[in-house]
């Protein structure tokens, strides 16, 4: 049984439209994401100890920027969405990452790994901009003999400056 379609594969390469942080990188936002990750080094919120680093300034950690992007303060609610649809998935617009959805006929999304590239650390001040790219969409059996696609998406992550912070490219499998 053959699952994707024409209209799938020329999903290949399709990028999403650039999703931009509400706020630039600030004190309080690595505080918290620091707090959060428990992350133990001072270089991320001491400017003293940042200053003398090889940095020369406080920076984010390398996972940083792939939680900056939320929503924007009084913007909306997604939760709010299930007052409408009590199925929804809290996925946006079927898509996490602002490309087309899929429309798959599979009830299961599993997570098939992720792999990072770093090239710089966000600062302070940073304003960070998302984009994501369908890399390959890919039908395969599985043990069980039943279909399955995996879907691998390229996100990069960029500053102010159009600097590459980072790509992501993840695994999802669709069963």
């Amino acid at each position: 049984m053959t699952v994707l379609t024409d209209q799938h594969r020329a999903l290949i390469g399709v990028e999403s439209e650039p999703r931009t942080s509400a706020l630039p990188v600030s004190e309080e936002l690595l505080r918290r994401f620091v707090h959060g990750v428990m992350e133990p080094d001072p270089v991320h919120w001491d400017h003293e100890v940042a200053a003398a680093s090889k940095y020369g300034e406080v920076v984010a950690p390398p996972l940083f920027p792939m939680n900056s992007v939320r929503r924007a303060p009084g913007g909306p609610d997604p939760m709010d969405r299930l007052k409408d649809d009590p199925e929804d998935d809290g996925r946006l617009g079927g898509s996490q990452n602002g490309l087309p959805p899929l429309d798959l006929p599979f009830k299961r999304l599993l997570n098939g790994g992720t792999e990072a590239q770093f090239f710089q650390l966000a600062k302070i001040g940073d304003v960070i901009t998302v984009r994501s790219k369908y890399l390959d969409i890919s039908e395969r059996q599985s043990r069980d003999g039943n279909p399955m696609v995996i879907v691998r998406v390229q996100t990069t992550y960029t500053n102010q400056d159009d600097d590459v912070l980072a790509v992501t490219t993840s695994s999802l499998i669709h069963r």
